[in-house]
């Protein structure tokens, strides 16, 4: 017969096992910043898609650690300033151990010191500016670096537009535009390109007749626009409107389905390099483009969506190396990532936290992007 004593213990057993197994089962919360409203939303709400879609995916799978993850995210409403705001709010009250965001190099640059200051790993989906990573050793990235996608797009004016003489218009107001534009000078010029026009724009900006008069004069073979896609579409459609009919060619800035909505039959004939695209045929690509498209209303994924995708398996696969949610410990185990396999292709984590990718080059034609080519780093 069991005295009350030892009834008294097992009860308290019992209760420090069920205690157990719900710490056990506590959530890790992981945390996004994205610009899920605003002017440059599209960028936010499929990087979003992709990080739910993910999370969802290996929570069905049994978690990691044998937990569930759990999504905390915030929207910066495409507003400067904002990313740095919220990310302390994830980090001081939500509590999250790793962070994913931004697609925005600019914005990225806003939250990556408030995130190395409190030792949380940050993994950019496609923050491209070489500055994010160089911020702390807890900020990572998933994409391709603008020196990398730079170089791609000056080859790609060179050898397959036959391009000498080019235009590039930029916006001063952007990091990321700025960088790209060096990155492509640095490359076009000494392989024997000619820079013959270079004009400003701002963001928000919506009349860029001026700067593409002087383009019109210099006489150019094609015109490279490094900004966002709000910008990049009204400038190829009033470049056309103009008697421009040269190619425009940009980079992954470009990467939204606003695109063609707001330039139209004008983008035909124009390119953009990217990270991703549903219409390649491997069958990793194809598995993934299926289950996304189940997902968001057959919706196909863009690279934004791929780039998130990837990201938070990535996080979850360092978790899992590490054995903990520790932040050095988690730090240390993305920093080893080695070979990943993922949606984008293969991901090595380098020295500086970036990632080798190859780039894909996309063409518009007949009001829709399609798959061009391949460019391995």
């Amino acid at each position: 017969m069991k005295t009350p004593a030892l009834l008294l213990l097992l009860a308290a057993a019992s209760v420090l096992s069920l205690s157990n197994g719900l710490h056990a089962a506590a959530p890790i919360k992981l945390g996004e910043y994205a610009s899920l409203t605003g002017k440059e939303a599209g960028f936010g709400q499929t990087s979003h898609q992709g990080v739910v879609l993910a999370i969802e995916e290996i929570n069905a799978a049994g978690g990691v650690l044998g937990r569930p993850l759990e999504l905390v995210y915030e929207d910066n409403q495409t507003k400067p300033g904002e990313s740095a705001t919220v990310v302390k709010k994830l980090i001081s009250r939500d509590k999250v151990v790793a962070l994913i965001g931004e697609v925005s190099s600019g914005r990225s640059l806003e939250a990556a010191p408030i995130a190395q200051a409190a030792k949380i790993p940050m993994v950019a989906p496609a923050a491209t500016n070489p500055k994010v990573t160089q911020t702390g050793n807890y900020i990572f990235r998933v994409c391709f670096i603008d020196p990398f996608q730079g170089t791609v797009m000056a080859k790609f004016a060179k050898e397959d537009l036959k391009a000498r003489r080019v235009a590039i218009l930029s916006s001063v107001s952007n990091a990321y535009s700025l960088g790209l534009a060096k990155f492509f000078k640095e490359t076009f010029i000494p392989a024997g390109g000619e820079v013959v026009s270079e004009k400003n724009f701002s963001e928000g900006d919506k009349d860029f007749r001026a700067q593409l008069t002087a383009v019109k004069a210099a006489n150019v073979d094609a015109v490279f626009v490094p900004g966002y896609y709000t910008e990049s579409a009204l400038i190829v459609r009033q470049a056309r409107d103009l008697g421009l009919t040269m190619p425009f060619f940009g980079g992954d800035g470009w990467e939204d389905e606003q695109l063609l909505k707001i330039g139209g039959e004008a983008l035909n004939g124009c390119y953009y390099s990217t990270h991703f695209s549903a219409e390649n045929t491997d069958p990793v690509v194809a598995a993934f483009t299926a289950k996304y498209k189940a997902r968001w209303n057959n919706e196909s994924p863009g690279a934004f969506s791929a780039l998130g995708y990837d990201a938070v398996y990535i996080i979850a696969d360092a978790i899992k190396r590490a054995g903990t949610t520790d932040g050095p410990k988690l730090r240390d185990a993305l920093a080893a990532t080695k070979d990943f396999s993922g949606v984008t292709g293969l991901t090595t984590i380098d020295k500086d936290r970036n990632a080798s990718k190859p780039a894909t080059i996309i063409a518009l034609r007949d009001g829709k992007a399609k798959f061009h080519k391949t460019v391995s780093p």
